[in-house]
This record gives C-alpha cells, sequence and structure tokens, in this order.
C-alpha cells in the first residue's frame, strides 16, 4: 500500500501572495478511496441485507422516551475510556480547518461524529494490538516532527504551541498518527497478502485507458449521506445544513471526513480521477456540467443524498496546458490605509496603463522602481496552482506579456508577467506495474470497510 502523510496541510496557492493559507484535516495514511456511489459491479463486500430480512413492523411502537439523536459525550470501548477530552481536542482540529465558524448546533453534530471517528480509531488499534502489531512511540513522534516541518516549516515546539492555542494537544495528534499506522499495519498483514490482481485484469484495464484517451476524467470529492424512505427529509435537512457551511469557507475535507459514508471519508471524500461512466446518472450529469472549485448538491440518490465538489479534470492520457511550469514577475501597488476608492481607482488605472509599456521581463525591474511598485519573481510556478480565474487568462499570454490588473484597496493591485513557459510532456498514464499497484490498493480499501464493520458489530460499547 502506498502511504502518503497529509494530516495537517498549510500550503499556500503560490509564492506570489495570490492566496491565503488553509489548514486541511486529512488522515496519515492516504490509501485510494472507493465511493459509496461508484458502479462497480466487480466490489462483492457491500453486500448488507434488505430491511424486509429484519422482519420489521410497519408502524412500530416506541416505548419510552428515548431520543436516538442523543448521545452521550464519552464511551468505553472494549474496557478502554475515551474522555470528554480526548472529543474536545480532536473537534478543535476541525474547528480550526474551518476558520472557527461553526454554529453551536452544527458543533453538537461534529461532536457525536468526532466520538464514533475515536470509536473506529480505538477498534483498530485493539486489533492490532490483538494481531501484536506494536507501533513504537519513536515511530510516532519521528512522524509528528516530520508534520512540523513539512506542513509548517517549524520545529516540534511550534506546533504544539499551535495546537494548545486551538484548544487540541500533541499528544490527540499522536494518537491519531498511532491508530493510522496501526490499521495500515494490520491491513498490510491481514488482508493485503490476500488480494490478487491478475495481469490479464491489468492488462485489460490499461487497453481501456488507451481506448479513453483524449475523453474527460474528473476528480471529485463527494460526501455521501446514507437514508431511508423514513430518514430522508431529516438526512436532507442535515445535508443542506453542511452545504451551508462549505459555502461559508469550511473545509471540504474535514466535513468529509466527518459526515461521508463512503469509504472516501478517510480521504476526505476524494474519489481520485473517474470517468463519468463510473457515476451513476444522478451523479454523472451534474458533474459533467461543473467547472473545478464548483459545490453541488445536495443530489438524491436511491439511497441517501450526496454532495458534490469537483477539485479538477483533464483529459486521459493528454497532456494537461495547466501542468505547465511558468516563469513569472508580481508587479503590485499597495494603497495606504484608508485610501477613498475614487483615489484607488484612479491609481490602479494610471498603474494599468504604465504596466502595459513595459518592454518585457528584462525591463520589468527598473521599471517598478519608476512605478513604485514592488516586483517579486518565481521560476517555478504550475498554472495549476494559480487561482482557477487566472489559468486562463495566464495560458493565453506570450512571453512579455501581462495579466490585466487584479486585487483590491485593502490588497492592493497586481499583474503578472509572463517570462517563461515550459510545457509539459504528453501523458502516458501509469505503467503495468503502478496500474496494478492501484488496482491492488483499491481492493484492500473495499476489504478495510468490512473489516472495520466487523470491528463495530463485535465491539462491547458502553455510553457513559
Amino acid at each position: 500500500m502506498k502511504t502518503g502523510f497529509r494530516l495537517l496541510s498549510l500550503a499556500p496557492r503560490a509564492a506570489l501572495g495570490l492566496g491565503a493559507l488553509a489548514v486541511v484535516i486529512a488522515p496519515v495514511v492516504a490509501p485510494l478511496a472507493h465511493a459509496q456511489t461508484l458502479l462497480d459491479p466487480a466490489d462483492d463486500t457491500s453486500v448488507s441485507a434488505p430491511a424486509s430480512a429484519l422482519n420489521l413492523p410497519a408502524n412500530p411502537t416506541i416505548f419510552g422516551k428515548a431520543d436516538p439523536h442523543l448521545r452521550r459525550a464519552t464511551a468505553i470501548v472494549n474496557g478502554e475510556i475515551i474522555t470528554g477530552t480526548d472529543v474536545d481536542q480532536r473537534l478543535a482540529l476541525i474547528v480550526s480547518a474551518n476558520g472557527g465558524k461553526v454554529p453551536p448546533e452544527e458543533l453538537e453534530r461534529l461532536r457525536l461524529q468526532v466520538l464514533r471517528n475515536l470509536i473506529d480509531e480505538t477498534l483498530q488499534i485493539q486489533e492490532a494490538k490483538a494481531a501484536n502489531i506494536e507501533i513504537d512511540e519513536g515511530e510516532v513522534t519521528q512522524t509528528f516532527e516530520r508534520v512540523a516541518q513539512q506542513n509548517f516549516g517549524q520545529n516540534p515546539a511550534a506546533l504544539e504551541k499551535y495546537l494548545a492555542g486551538i484548544g487540541s494537544s500533541s499528544g490527540s495528534l499522536k494518537r491519531q498518527i498511532k491508530g493510522e499506522l496501526a490499521w495500515q499495519r494490520l491491513l498490510r498483514r491481514n488482508v493485503q497478502p490476500f488480494i490478487n490482481v491478475s495481469d490479464g485484469e491489468v492488462r485489460e484495464m490499461m487497453d481501456r485507458l488507451k481506448a479513453a484517451k483524449g475523453t474527460e476524467e474528473y476528480r471529485i470529492g463527494e460526501i455521501y449521506l446514507a437514508a431511508t424512505q423514513e430518514t430522508k427529509p431529516q438526512v436532507l435537512a442535515n445535508a443542506q445544513k453542511i452545504l451551508e457551511q462549505l459555502k461559508g469557507g469550511g473545509s471540504f475535507v474535514a466535513y468529509a471526513r466527518q459526515y461521508s459514508q463512503s469509504s472516501s471519508a478517510s480521504v476526505g471524500g476524494d474519489l481520485g480521477w473517474i470517468r463519468l461512466a463510473q457515476l451513476p446518472p444522478e451523479l454523472s450529469t451534474p458533474a459533467a456540467q461543473m467547472s473545478p472549485g464548483q459545490l453541488v448538491g445536495p443530489i438524491e440518490l436511491a439511497s441517501g443524498y450526496s454532495l458534490l465538489y469537483l477539485i479538477d479534470k483533464r483529459q486521459v492520457l493528454t497532456a494537461d496546458p495547466r501542468d505547465a511550469v511558468l516563469s513569472l514577475k508580481q508587479i503590485s501597488i499597495a494603497f495606504p490605509k484608508g485610501t477613498p476608492e475614487k483615489e484607488a481607482a484612479g491609481k490602479a488605472s494610471a498603474f494599468a496603463a504604465a504596466v502595459k509599456t513595459i518592454k518585457g521581463c528584462g525591463a520589468a525591474d527598473a521599471a517598478g522602481v519608476a512605478l513604485g511598485a514592488t516586483v517579486v519573481a518565481n521560476d517555478q510556478i504550475r498554472v495549476r496552482d494559480l487561482p482557477t480565474a487566472l489559468q486562463e487568462t495566464i495560458l493565453k499570454l506570450s512571453v512579455g506579456e501581462t495579466t490585466p490588473p487584479f486585487g483590491s484597496i485593502e490588497d492592493g493591485v497586481r499583474v503578472l508577467m509572463l517570462c517563461g513557459r515550459d510545457d509539459p510532456k504528453v501523458e502516458s498514464g501509469p505503467n503495468f506495474e503502478q496500474l496494478q499497484s492501484q488496482m491492488e490498493d483499491d481492493r484492500v480499501n473495499k476489504r478495510a470497510q468490512t473489516y472495520l464493520r466487523d470491528l463495530r458489530r463485535d465491539a462491547v460499547i458502553e455510553y457513559n
């Protein structure tokens, strides 16, 4: 199985000041995901008994006043206690990922989901321990240190200070690291050896890829909420509230991991690169009309509702111009605090006119000094790392040309000048070994969902 650490990602859009830092909660181990809604006739791991097999009455009488939505804050899982502090500290990570803007009613739903996640995490650690799999604390510490360096560019002490400042702790994060490493190792021992993808299956898949050359692939994020006919109104209302939070700036990855009921939840709802034929018609039709960065839903399915987020799209086995590497110069001016809008507009207009007279990148620095502007250069910017609104504009520029001015009174006005462009090579697609590994990972993940479902079924859980 391939692994990738993406637990707390602080990733700027580009080094030219074009976007803010965003905190994203994602798992330590990031295997390929399989969507709840993907059409996969070969998947035999998701069979469940129909409701009729339970012999349920059509109009049951409920005895007592038990509220099925009321849960205690803590639990004991096979004798191991999950405390309220455990829940609060893990919840703080999610709240931080959403900029702290979580209304009280949403906070309660998140708290219940965090408790469910902690129960699963506890079951995974317990099962690994029963299989004599121990995760060395030194390995956990090394991973924690790698997060601090790769995602924060600081030492572990700085990360510990950040976590404490948001109401979480290094202990909570390290437990998550331990849980996911333990589960990965358990799957490697108990599941992966029994997964087999034949050479014929791989060759068939490679032939399909070649036949699909030039067709579009979509990288889609999904939040899937299961529902019966009786629970659909309540689940729809919940989906609409989640949609409101996402439109308000909430992290799709964080919400997918906490709420989605498909196996892709473990990787923040990311379905990976798929073709629309792999989706049911209810999802493929709106997905075909989406632009990267767009969010749609709730979309009604026979088994529930889905929220879709188009992360990106591309053409199969075709070079994507957005993978071109650019050499850019950013020329920008700032406005003193309190500058009237009319005055700022006049300066921006004069700045735009002056920039048009600059004769290529070689003259940009001197022209910037004359304009009282700041000039920043970067020779390693991929087109797809720029804001979506700028990508098409940049792709149409010739060397020495600039974009139209953009910005605001608060952030200043800037232009980007194209100084060079290295076009991407034609995409050849995965080789035989890579494709076989991807197919094996996908099957391991499907088996993992069944494995975890069995652990939940056999667990003794007490709510305090």
